[in-house]
């Protein structure tokens, strides 16, 4: 028999990873898999361990490539020349120093050392610890795995780790605050024995106070020595902190209540926890404190019981993160670099369908490693949401997300997806992605919703990227291919540009007819096509969302390596700008859509060739010919609109269509040819009785 690791028992269930090497039968299947597996296997453990190394390296370089003042600042505060560890008077004199008495007391002897390892030593210590943290969640995946799976699922907990906004704040202020969670993963999922247990997780609390929910945890699943330990260890470390700093630890304690009051301000939108929730409502004094009392014993009360549930079913890493959850939400303060739990309620399975099994994981990844702003639009309707997105996750974790237990027969096989059987080609490779099948089933719409959303916001991003951030980097370089734009033009004798400007000029409502088209139709007319399509013909919206995501792609590409500056802000050319009015083309200003977006992303038109997607899309798909006709008219609106409006040339327009062409195009060759359904008793249908839209459906390829 090969080596077996301890089994350790949580309320009477196996706890930890049990490994049975070159013999006996293992967790994981790949020990008896053939050599082409095996090196198949290993190419893949290599390729993960490659990209979780450069995104290390790559957090790394980033900090220290930064000016010493703008970067480790944090660490800087504390223990720099002129930190508050070295103050002789109290350490929250300042109340720059948000850590308890006890961190206090720890960190003061390391000052010297510390400063002198300010820079690449903290951050690659940093690192490290960050690398321990994800190799102990990948041998504490919810089911006993083996060591291959565990090292192939290593990296890629490293890899989130270093792309998550909480570690990515921890290196870049220099923070500790992973060292509590390290301590309590260690104990509960790595040490022997309960009394070590207890003691590493007490030091995480004596660090960071919240972390005392995990003392009910470790007792009510039957690990009372660890609870005692934990609860001994965080109060020994707080007396000492006490007979050693008496006066910090009542500033600490009593008049700043646990840290409220230290680092910013706590209705900073960067405090993500309910206390800080209340406050951005606009609840101050006595009520506010009931009532935040009054929650977070109701979500730690709430939290707690899902935990030990899910300690008893077997999955202690889920309740692990569900009770780490609940201390973000509980705590005073929970600053950015503090939520490391969210991220790892990742491993919670929820929905009973495949379609529905990966919309927890994606919403988790995303909360964790894009700026709120990126998730939701930035309107003022939406600002409690982007605000508290990040508590309102680490909410959802703790208390309402219905995580299946093991029993479930869908733990580990959700209700399989119907797929559609492959058209035949006229071409023998394609599509050459074989494995994207077209599913018969409606997409998950909460999951289709982020990631349009997510979509969206990076393509604004690139857009304003492509000239350097700013409008004004990029306007040598645009207004120079708009000179070779219109000279191409003239040349092809289609420079009509000047002409249909000024004669709409002159008709005041057809000027406002144009403008007004201009404006409206660009988001609404494609999100309602995508809306009618996911409702009505869900088979039909995966290939027409598919198309327009290959064209935007394309269309990105042209933004980035063509910034073309349209008629209206060509000076000297004479155009009128019929939709922001008179410019100064010394200075131009377009309101508040300066900022956020590139002006000069012309070249190819999106606004045509998303006009000319719908009306692909609804001629194709439209069962009645006047549907089609008014489809194809949208697109001979739009392109009307654009060049009498000034916002774009003819050769906009084409490479609007190129791109538009190029998605349907990619989505052939990659996925194959288009399919609207599958006629009775289709392949891959589930049992039950069809929906009245797919049995008015039948197979058909373009």
């Amino acid at each position: 028999m090969g080596d077996v690791h301890p089994v350790t028992r949580w309320g009477g269930r196996p706890r930890g990873v049990v490994d049975v090497e070159h013999g006996g039968r293992s967790a994981d299947t790949s020990a008896t898999a053939g050599p082409g597996p095996r090196a198949r296997l290993r190419a893949a453990r290599l390729a993960l361990w490659a990209v979780a190394a450069i995104l290390a390296a790559r957090q790394m370089a980033l900090v220290l490539t930064t000016p010493s003042g703008q970067r480790l600042t944090d660490l800087e505060t504390w223990v720099g020349p002129e930190g508050v560890l070295h103050v002789n008077g109290s350490l929250y004199d300042s109340t720059r120093f948000t850590g308890t008495p006890f961190a206090g007391l720890v960190l003061k002897p390391l000052t010297r050392a510390a400063e002198q390892a300010l820079g690449w030593g903290w951050t690659f210590g940093t690192l490290l610890l960050v690398v321990a943290l994800g190799l102990v969640v990948a041998r504490a995946l919810p089911r006993p795995v083996g060591r291959r799976t565990a090292l192939l699922a290593a990296p890629v907990a490293i890899s989130l780790l270093m792309v998550s906004l909480p570690v990515r704040n921890t290196l870049w202020l220099g923070q500790t605050s992973v060292i509590p969670v390290l301590l309590v993963l260690l104990g509960c999922f790595t040490v022997r024995g309960e009394r070590t247990s207890g003691l590493l997780v007490g030091l995480a609390a004596a660090l960071q106070p919240t972390v005392l929910l995990f003392a009910p945890l470790l007792w009510f699943t039957g690990r009372r020595r660890a609870a005692l330990g934990t609860a001994a260890t965080f109060a020994g470390g707080t007396l000492l902190a006490w007979a050693a700093m008496p006066g910090d630890s009542f500033t600490y304690w009593v008049h700043h209540m646990a840290g409220v009051g230290l680092g910013g301000s706590a209705d900073a939108l960067g405090n993500q926890s309910l206390h800080g929730a209340l406050l951005r409502t606009g609840l101050s004094g006595p009520p506010e404190i009931v009532l935040f009392l009054l929650l977070g014993a109701a979500v730690a009360v709430l939290a707690l019981r899902r935990a030990v549930g899910y300690a008893r079913d077997g999955q202690l890493l889920l309740a692990v993160a569900v009770t780490g959850c609940a201390a973000v939400a509980v705590s005073p303060t929970t600053w950015q670099h503090q939520l490391l739990w969210v991220l790892f309620a990742v491993v919670g399975r929820a929905g009973k369908r495949a379609a529905d099994r990966t919309v927890w994981p994606v919403a988790v990844i995303l909360v964790t490693t894009l700026p709120a702003t990126m998730m939701l639009p930035n309107t003022p309707v939406m600002y409690p949401l982007r605000d508290n997105l990040a508590l309102l996750a680490a909410l959802a974790a703790a208390t309402a997300v219905p995580f299946l237990p093991r029993s479930s027969p869908y733990y580990d096989a959700p209700a399989p997806t119907a797929y559609a059987a492959q058209v035949p080609a006229r071409f023998a490779r394609v599509p050459l992605l074989p494995f994207l099948r077209r599913s018969l089933t409606r997409p998950n719409l909460l999951l289709e919703l982020l990631l349009i959303r997510v979509t969206y916001a990076a393509y604004a991003q690139v857009r304003l990227a492509a000239t350097g951030g700013s409008n004004a980097v990029g306007r040598e370089t645009a207004e120079h291919h708009g000179r070779m734009v219109l000279e191409a033009e003239r040349f092809l004798h289609i420079d009509i540009e000047h002409a249909v400007n000024h004669a709409v000029v002159q008709v005041g409502r057809l000027r406002g007819f144009l403008d007004f088209y201009y404006e409206s139709f660009h988001f609404v007319l494609p999100l309602t096509v995508l809306a009618v399509l996911y409702w009505r013909r869900p088979v039909d919206y995966r290939w027409a969302r598919t198309s327009l995501g290959f064209a935007t792609l394309l269309a990105l590409i042209g933004f980035w390596l063509f910034p073309l500056a349209p008629p209206r802000l060509m000076p000297g050319l004479g155009f009128v700008d019929t939709v922001h009015g008179a410019q100064d083309l010394a200075n131009p200003d377009y309101g508040a859509m300066t900022a956020i977006t590139n002006q000069y992303a012309a070249m190819p038109s999106l606004h045509f060739g998303w006009s000319l997607w719908c009306g692909v899309v609804i001629a194709v798909i439209a069962p009645r010919w006047w549907l089609k006709a008014l489809g194809l008219l949208h697109p001979l609106f739009t392109v009307t609109a654009i060049v009498a409006t000034a916002n774009h040339w003819v050769l906009d327009a084409v490479g609007g269509a190129l791109v538009v062409g190029g998605g349907f195009a990619l989505t052939y060759v990659l996925i194959g040819p288009r399919r609207i359904a599958v006629a009775p008793g289709g392949v891959g249908r589930p049992p039950g009785p069809r929906k009245p839209q797919e049995q008015s459906q039948s197979v058909s390829s373009g």
